[in-house]
């Protein structure tokens, strides 16, 4: 499949299982358990109906969004996914140029191939944001804290729903297959000489990385940083009131796209929850499930100011480095636009939760799809 021929995110998904070796596949689709959450996460957008406003001058759209204090073209931005050069050579440099070629976000994954002055040097005009992990030694994260504010990025991302890290991917690669070089410059000031995956490798991880982070963790970034804080992972509207009351800057209500915990809520079903429980206090966004313009719009109208994807990311890297980054992002940007089009939405902030009710409203408990002989 050539770049030119990208027309949905299905496509861009179809094009990376076709480039991609089995083992980066696997990794990049992990799910917990039976996937129940991943497949949730991306059937709960179709259990809200859009009802569309008419009459409205529709002629001219604007899909830009202030996030963080930064204006973005479009409120879909990239969240953090590591070992990207299992997808495309250029890594995290890549899908950086393709967020900046857009005017939108990019949260630079700790897990990152690339450091994150690397990757702020390659997209200089970008919208760059950091997700750091928690760690034993404090000092590591206040250089880490101090790294990023001097290589211009504009907010901490903390995710908080990952107690314990796996240390490994699913399927192993060939000996010897892994890109080269394959290295984690935001985690190790110099790379270790263990093998990566090797049992020592991974124990040094566990030594370094502090699991089950507790609010004292969030308390310290939030006092040792001048960035603004974001705390992804969040689920619950009770943990999102404690976050607010201890000055988080951000929510992004996330589930860590099924890869953590199986059987808990699709994430645009919790949304209105989180944003009623912030009450304006701090922004709220999500991801997890976000295929489709109108699946960016839905969340919109249920309050997120902006949402973030994952996958569709990798997909679009895999397919055609920065430009298919690009790609992925042009085509929900065009999807947006023209769903804000048929529902009446010139601009973002004309996007309100009347838009969007869920299908219970009218009776509906399943929707079962009926074969084109029955008509």
């Amino acid at each position: 499949m050539s770049a030119a021929t990208l027309t949905s995110i299905a496509d861009a998904e179809k094009s990376a299982r076709d480039k991609l070796p089995d083992f980066a596949w696997s990794y990049y689709s992990r799910t917990t358990a039976d996937g129940q959450t991943y497949q949730d996460n991306i059937k709960a957008f179709r259990r809200y109906r859009l009802i569309p406003r008419n009459l409205r001058d529709v002629s001219v759209r604007d899909t830009s969004v202030t996030v963080l204090g930064t204006r973005l073209d479009v409120p879909v931005a990239i969240g953090p996914t590591g070992w990207q050069r299992f997808a495309h050579p250029g890594a995290d440099l890549a899908t950086a140029m393709g967020a900046a070629a857009m005017n939108t976000g990019m949260v630079l994954s700790s897990w990152a191939n690339h450091s994150m002055e690397e990757v702020a040097e390659v997209a200089p005009s970008g919208i760059h944001w950091f997700y750091m992990l928690f760690y034993k030694d404090r000092r590591r994260m206040k250089r880490l804290l101090d790294r990023a504010e001097r290589a211009g990025y504009t907010a901490i991302f903390l995710t908080v729903d990952q107690p314990f890290f796996p240390f490994s991917i699913d399927k192993k690669p060939a000996p010897g297959s892994y890109p080269a070089p394959l290295r984690f410059p935001n985690i190790f000031d110099v790379e270790p000489p263990h093998a990566i995956g090797s049992a020592e490798y991974r124990e040094l991880l566990r030594a370094t990385s502090k699991e089950a982070a507790t609010w004292a963790d969030v308390e310290w970034v939030r006092d040792n940083t001048r960035l603004p804080v974001v705390l992804k992972g969040v689920l619950s509207a009770e943990d999102a009131r404690m976050a607010v009351e201890r000055g988080v800057n951000g929510i992004l209500v996330s589930n860590h796209g099924g890869r953590e915990q199986d059987g808990v809520p699709a994430t645009i079903d919790v949304l209105p929850d989180i944003v009623r429980a912030v009450g304006g206090k701090a922004e709220v966004y999500l991801d997890g499930g976000v295929r489709t313009g109108t699946d960016v719009l839905k969340a919109l109208a249920l309050g997120a100011r902006c949402v973030f994807i994952g996958r569709p990311a990798l997909w679009g890297l895999a397919h055609n480095g920065a430009e298919g980054v690009q790609q992925v992002l042009q085509i929900l940007t065009d999807e947006l636009s023209l769903a804000m089009a048929r529902t009446g939405c010139a601009k973002i902030s004309d996007i309100q939760p009347s838009l969007v009710v869920h299908q219970t409203y009218y009776g509906i408990t399943a929707v079962k799809a009926v074969p084109m002989s029955k008509y």
